[in-house]
């Protein structure tokens, strides 16, 4: 039965994000459609998969074709947690808070859902997602940091909520105010500040093209650089300055 896989893949230290896929939904063969391009040794990865596996191999072999078949569950799991038994299983989940609680204060631990930013394998690991501030994050273990975020997708932390609207909370508006001594810092300022880090990133990235910026203080920087150039100390170019050794000095 594919049960057993299913229970220990999903059971394995760091799977914690995974759900378990129904026996039905695995040997439908629908549901695998176009998959046997993207798994290596697709066919024994299924075998694996759905319990059915006999092949007589050695241990390199075993091992490349298990990895395999860990792939191969999770672009499956992909398409079976957008469905109506792998929404529900994914919610129950979701409200335990198996995928762990936003780390912003202002939300104030709302809890996260895996999402990923591409449907394609290999390209980016799963994110979390929290509907408060509509932000994504990191996961915290290196384990859950290293999964595919393919095998989640881009849709499915989309969907639930559209499937159960009454979960989604209001959105986060609470911002930090910076402060100094009980007063607000002024706006302005900040602005300022903000406009002062932009101008300043544009002339280096000028300079770095040798474009003339037309910056009045680039003009000036320039001017002080070839006086620099061309200024040498007399000693320099011309020997020992007239009158022997300084502050007597051998």
């Amino acid at each position: 039965m594919a049960d057993f896989f299913s229970l220990q893949f999903i059971s394995s230290r760091g799977n914690e994000y995974f759900c378990e896929i129904d026996e039905e939904y695995l040997t439908d063969r629908f549901n695998l459609t176009g998959l046997s391009t993207e798994v290596q040794y697709y066919q024994y990865a299924l075998d694996l998969v759905t319990d059915v596996f006999d092949l007589d191999c050695d241990d390199d072999m075993r091992e490349t074709i298990e990895k395999s078949a860990r792939h191969l569950y999770g672009l499956v799991h992909a398409r079976y947690i957008v469905t109506t038994r792998g929404l529900a299983k994914m919610l129950d989940k979701y409200k335990k808070n198996d995928f762990g609680k936003c780390p912003r204060v202002m939300c104030k631990s709302q809890p996260l859902l895996p999402m990923g930013q591409s449907d394609n394998p290999n390209i980016k690991a799963v994110k979390l997602y929290c509907s408060k501030c509509e932000d994504i994050y990191n996961p915290k273990s290196s384990r859950h940091a290293a999964i595919d975020g393919a095998y989640f997708g881009t849709s499915f932390h989309n969907i639930l909520f559209q499937v159960y609207p009454a979960l989604m909370p209001a959105k986060s508006y609470e911002r930090y105010i910076p402060r100094i001594y009980g007063f607000k810092v002024h706006a302005p300022a900040a602005l300022i500040r903000w406009q002062n880090g932009q101008r300043e990133d544009m002339r280096r990235r000028l300079r770095h093209l040798k474009v003339d910026s037309g910056f009045v203080d680039d003009e000036r920087d320039e001017l002080d650089t070839e006086y620099e150039e061309d200024f040498e100390p007399e000693g320099v170019a011309n020997g020992p300055v007239a009158g022997g050794p300084v502050n007597g000095m051998a």
